[in-house]
């Protein structure tokens, strides 16, 4: 039998190593094995020191004042995060918060800044989470020199798909999320036609690119998806660290025909 050539050997296994890194299924969850995303510098350009102004068809979901636009994951009533100081921040043990509003496919833009002087390793430094439609997770960690399994780091649709690159800013400067979100669709027997999609941009720089969810966020876990309705609340996760955010808006998108 005539051997392939060297060249086709590497290429064919280059090929197999790279279907798996973008087939979430290809790994265990939280497989601390997995390759590390590349670390790189953001650069300055996103975002300024003071928050920029919104696009004119924007939904501003904060804008510096107040969580009107926001409410209680526990039993719906007024968002208890703290406001000060034109950010608001996480209160350990009060739950999470979502939007008074659901959306379904969206643009949003998100800045947060992660607690200084950094307290904890792994997943307990600087977490929270931005959940799309409630059940869609982006992750939001300090791994700003702090390892944890990849796709559990910032920026990974958590549990499945870790960021290109770690992007991460050092704890105690503002950071942004631009997040373009595809909601998934189902047909009429509840089946899932086309699943939830993401692409992410970290401080500028390009980390998911139209990756898609296998399913709803849990935790050691990839279930498979539910029909649910078209629009649902953002929400933000109260996972007990002093994440700050700010400047956070969303534009609804529509189906391109």
């Amino acid at each position: 039998m005539m051997k392939a050539p060297f060249a086709l050997v590497l290429l064919a296994a280059t090929t197999a190593w790279a279907q798996a890194q973008r087939d979430p299924l290809a790994w265990p969850v939280h497989d601390e094995t997995r390759p590390q995303p590349p670390v790189v510098n953001p650069g300055t350009g996103v975002p300024a020191l003071t928050p920029g102004e919104p696009p004119s068809d924007a939904i501003v979901l904060f804008g510096g004042k107040d969580l009107s636009a926001w409410k209680s994951q526990k039993g719906g009533g007024p968002a208890p995060w703290k406001v000060e100081n034109g950010s608001f921040e996480v209160v350990k043990g009060t739950g999470g918060i979502e939007t008074n509003q659901a959306f379904g496919d969206v643009q949003l833009h998100v800045e947060f800044m992660e607690p200084t002087p950094p307290v904890g390793v792994s997943q307990e430094r600087g977490n929270s989470g931005v959940f799309l439609m409630g059940l869609y997770e982006i992750q939001v960690l300090d791994n700003y020199g702090n390892k944890t399994y990849p796709d559990g780091e910032a920026a990974a649709l958590y549990g499945q798909y870790p960021p290109l690159v770690n992007a991460c800013r050092p704890p105690g400067e503002w950071q942004a999320y631009d997040i373009v979100f595809e909601a998934p669709r189902f047909d009429a027997q509840g089946q899932v036609t086309k699943r939830a999609r993401a692409t992410v941009f970290h401080n500028g720089v390009l980390v998911q690119n139209g990756s898609e969810f296998t399913g709803p966020t849990t935790h050691k876990a990839r279930p498979p998806y539910k029909a649910h309705a078209d629009k649902l609340p953002l929400a933000l996760q109260d996972h007990g660290n002093p994440v700050r955010f700010r400047n956070v808006w969303v534009r609804e998108l529509k189906e391109r025909q």
